[in-house]
């Protein structure tokens, strides 16, 4: 099963290799990239190199797919975007994204979550087409759901107290996006 690589005006969408353990750890030790997740920020680049392992391992056994969001022109790792888990019976999957603080406020984001849409509504995944897609935001994460919203995505409401990270709980505002309401573009 090979990789899917995606392209867009700016940015290429790759697999994350071994390659990119020094820029992984770069984003994932920023408090303010990790204030939102469920994890820690870095400390150690071992965390990283384990961190590539998982999204391959989530990628071969079919459970989900992490593409790398590189510049086109520079070829320089920016951030991360994904399906966390898929459920192939479902054709529905839960949508994660970060991209480092230098580069919020540009696009980026965007334009990388609308190509891995379009990819999975109309294109090929090893998970085949998907019907929906959800994304998970905490209140309060004001750019995230600007981005979901942005796309189309629907405020479906509030799960109470859902997640628990970071030693507190966490309520969890959801979206969804159906294919029927997905523009391609």
């Amino acid at each position: 099963m090979k990789f899917p690589e995606l392209q867009t005006e700016r940015l290429t969408l790759s697999q994350l290799t071994s390659q990119d353990v020094s820029r992984i750890f770069l984003l994932f030790s920023n408090n303010d990239v990790v204030k939102y997740y469920d994890i820690e920020a870095f400390t150690d680049s071992s965390q990283s190199i384990r961190l590539i392992d998982h999204m391959q391992q989530r990628f071969e056994s079919k459970s989900g797919i992490r593409w790398g969001i590189r510049l086109k022109d520079t070829n320089e790792l920016v951030g991360t975007c994904g399906f966390n888990s898929w459920n192939i019976g479902m054709k529905s999957a839960v949508i994660g994204y970060d991209l480092l603080p230098s580069f919020w406020g540009k696009g980026i984001a965007t334009e990388a979550i609308k190509q891995i849409v379009n990819q999975a509504f109309w294109g090929e995944l090893p998970c085949g087409k998907l019907n929906r897609i959800q994304a998970d935001t905490i209140p309060g994460n004001i750019a995230s759901e600007s981005i979901l919203l942005k796309l189309g995505f629907k405020e479906e409401g509030i799960r109470r107290q859902s997640g628990y990270w970071k030693n507190q709980f966490h309520d969890l505002k959801c979206f969804g996006l159906i294919r029927s309401e997905f523009i391609e573009s």
